[in-house]
């Protein structure tokens, strides 16, 4: 069955049933309410609902119901109907609800896909520019790296999306910003088909949220959803992202590389970011931007963060040298290899932002012998091929969470002569006590201390998610640094 498409113009008087009370879910029911919709709410936490309701501004309302109630609305076709699905981004495709949904005809978008219509269309002001950020790995780095720049060149310009704000609120609450740096994740991407951004990158794409999307083709389509705009830009030495730049729509795509760019391309040339774009249409003079040593955070993954952010801010009308300037003041955010102590000569990172085996890879690899402290949820990835490119940099791991078995077991086949300590925890049955945690993480890195010798890092570098035992990457980040006070003496 297929009931009439869903014109966001034309959306007073609809009933729209919101899928999650949690980060988006406010912002939907807020730009529902000002487009004259009636919202109605579905969580299986009826707390989360109330919490929402109780934060809506005065005069905003929506309507709460439980699961099993909003299965019955959505195969309703009397006064009980619903014309619209509003889902958060986490929920996935074959969830009961959406199944039930997308059988009964109704159109499923998420936050962004909303916002996008309602932006788009005009209904909070002129449109704005988008500029879209997505890829395994580097997402936020970038996406803030995109906005300093942007606000160099004067733009008025908010980082959004996965980062501060949802795209919902923006538009709601800041009319004045006419640029969206939004960092989308895969997520996002696939409950928003209609999306175009003006400018949309991929840095790259690796194995990750394959238990999500359900396989590796649909995971890399949902990322390619960014190029579908007027210039595309993608990692040319990446085999995935190069693939989808080629294949994209774009009338103007724009490859980023380690090496010396080649024509229409950005790199680094003698040590230098270089552009090979130019203002006239077949202009590919060289166009140097600043020295690679400047850019913040050091390495490879912060050069080609630092490219792909300057091709997309030059593509609408950034200049080399806000590129220059927002650069050499930007430094990056928690949890991203960001050092936290040195003790008996020896260093303790925590890149707790590496929720991915493609992510670990880059701190494993930035030099030096490694104690590596590991795992989470592995979310569907492959950890072997990470594992036997890194075995001759570690001289210990230390694995917990989870997925922790899965990543001994790569261990032993790939690097047998390396000693492995596994902590067991609460969250292994899913009833961690609060403080079970913080003690895991002290025991794991009191072990990495005792493995290091002087010029080792101690690296935090899950290549897991953090949601078997963390709030989230951070809470596991500020856990290790407590943990490390404490080997200090701290």
């Amino acid at each position: 069955m297929t009931r009439q498409r869903v014109d966001i113009r034309d959306l007073a008087g609809a009933r729209v049933l919101v899928l999650g009370a949690g980060v988006s879910g406010p912002g939907a029911v807020r730009i529902l309410h000002a487009l004259g919709a009636e919202p109605v709410v579905a969580d299986s936490r009826p707390e989360a609902v109330e919490l929402l309701r109780g934060a809506l501004p005065d005069g905003v309302t929506c309507t709460g119901v439980g699961l099993d109630r909003a299965a019955e609305m959505l195969v309703d076709t009397g006064p009980d109907r619903v014309d619209l699905v509003v889902t958060s981004p986490g929920w996935r495709p074959d969830s009961p609800l959406l199944r039930t949904a997308a059988e009964a005809g109704l159109e499923l978008w998420g936050d962004v896909e909303l916002a996008w219509r309602a932006d788009a269309a005009g209904r909070f002001g002129p449109p704005r520019t988008w500029l879209a950020v997505t890829g395994t790995n580097g997402k936020t780095t970038t996406t803030s790296m995109l906005e300093a720049i942007c606000l160099e060149a004067g733009m008025a310009v908010r980082a959004c999306g996965n980062i501060g704000l949802p795209v919902t609120e923006v538009l709601l609450a800041e009319p004045r910003v006419e640029v969206l740096a939004a960092e989308l994740s895969s997520f996002q991407l696939h409950w928003a088909p209609g999306c175009r951004p003006d400018v949309g990158v991929v840095l790259n794409v690796a194995e990750d949220h394959l238990d999500w999307h359900g396989s590796m083709e649909a995971y890399a389509a949902a990322k390619a959803q960014v190029l579908t705009g007027r210039v595309a830009v993608a990692g040319a030495e990446d085999e995935i992202a190069s693939r989808l730049l080629a294949a994209a729509p774009a009338p103007t795509r724009i490859g980023v590389r380690l090496g010396a760019p080649g024509a229409g391309e950005f790199g680094v040339i003698d040590g230098v970011l270089t552009a090979r774009i130019g203002e006239q249409e077949g202009d590919d003079d060289e166009v140097a931007l600043l020295p690679a040593v400047d850019v913040r955070p050091p390495g490879p993954a912060g050069i080609l963060d630092a490219l792909s952010a300057a091709a997309v801010a030059m593509s609408v009308g950034a200049r080399p040298e806000h590129v220059a300037a927002a650069l050499r003041g930007f430094t990056v955010a928690a949890h991203r290899a960001e050092l936290v102590d040195t003790v008996d000569d020896v260093r303790y990172v925590d890149d707790s932002k590496a929720t991915n085996p493609h992510a670990a890879r880059t701190s494993l690899l930035a030099g030096g012998t490694m104690v590596w402290v590991a795992g989470g949820l592995l979310k569907g990835a492959d950890v072997d091929p990470l594992v036997a490119e890194v075995s001759h940099v570690l001289r210990g791991v230390v694995l917990i969470g989870r997925d922790r078995g899965r990543i001994a077991e790569a261990l032993s086949r790939h690097a047998p002569g390396v000693p492995v300590v596994e902590l067991a925890s609460g969250d292994d049955d899913g009833a961690a006590a609060p403080d079970e945690p913080q003690q895991t993480m002290d025991r794991a890195v009191a072990e990495a201390a005792r493995m290091a010798t002087g010029g080792d890092t101690v690296l935090l570098a899950p290549a897991a998610a953090s949601m078997d035992m963390f709030t989230d990457y951070g809470h596991r980040g500020r856990s290790f640094a407590l943990a490390v006070g404490r080997v200090a003496g701290r």
